[in-house]
């Protein structure tokens, strides 16, 4: 009993230091972030943190897990429960802005941050970064092609280039949500993949009027 609440505790301090990892990043950057960093914002020792990550590197590459799987929880298994279709891409696409909305993160969005801060930086970081990313892209293109397979999406439609769009708009939301009126950004994202998947459903009525 002793030792498994050791290694119950351990986890869940584990989960809370890269919780707080993933919010400093998307504040300070990726790049910057470091075990001494973070024991500081968490007011523990350096040392307890080593325990958990043996070096910079590691606890860089944990921290893009997390955040991955903080989208996954947060926005991905949201959409998931819409049927499948144009209403699941609209479900997933609201989940995404609602995420920025409610200020989650400080910075923003951690992956829109780190694409910028790592598309010079080669190394491990950045391949995790990009493995994230390229998953993030085929669940696009997935779930376009599904609503393609249902025919509420014309046959020939292009599903890579509808999936990037779709990406393009939350990406621009969340980015001009902190320099300009969030209100209207999140607006003008919403109301662009409505129009965009309005005009291309052959029943308009399985998605909602407005945003």
């Amino acid at each position: 009993m002793t030792s498994d609440g050791r290694v119950a505790r351990g986890e869940r301090t584990r989960a809370a230091a890269l919780d707080a990892a993933v919010a400093l990043a998307t504040e300070a950057g990726l790049h910057g972030l470091s075990l001494a960093q973070l024991a500081d914002v968490l007011g523990v020792s350096k040392s307890g943190l080593f325990a958990h990550w043996r070096s910079k590197e590691a606890l860089q590459l944990a921290t893009v897990d997390r955040a991955a799987a903080q989208w996954q929880e947060l926005i991905v298994h949201r959409a998931l429960r819409a049927p499948q279709g144009v209403r699941r891409i609209w479900a997933l696409h609201e989940a995404r802005i609602d995420f920025y909305a409610a200020r989650v993160l400080p910075g923003g969005c951690f992956f829109a941050n780190t694409e910028f801060e790592y598309n010079a930086r080669p190394g491990p970081v950045r391949d995790r970064l990009a493995e994230a990313f390229g998953q993030w892209n085929a669940f696009l293109e997935r779930l376009v092609q599904e609503a393609v397979d249902l025919g509420e999406l014309p046959a020939d439609v292009d599903v890579p280039q509808l999936a990037y769009e779709i990406d393009a708009l939350g990406t621009s939301a969340v980015m001009r949500s902190r320099l300009l009126d969030p209100d209207a950004a999140y607006r003008h994202a919403r109301q662009g993949l409505l129009n965009r998947l309005r005009a291309l459903c052959p029943d308009p009525t399985l998605l909602p009027e407005g945003p």
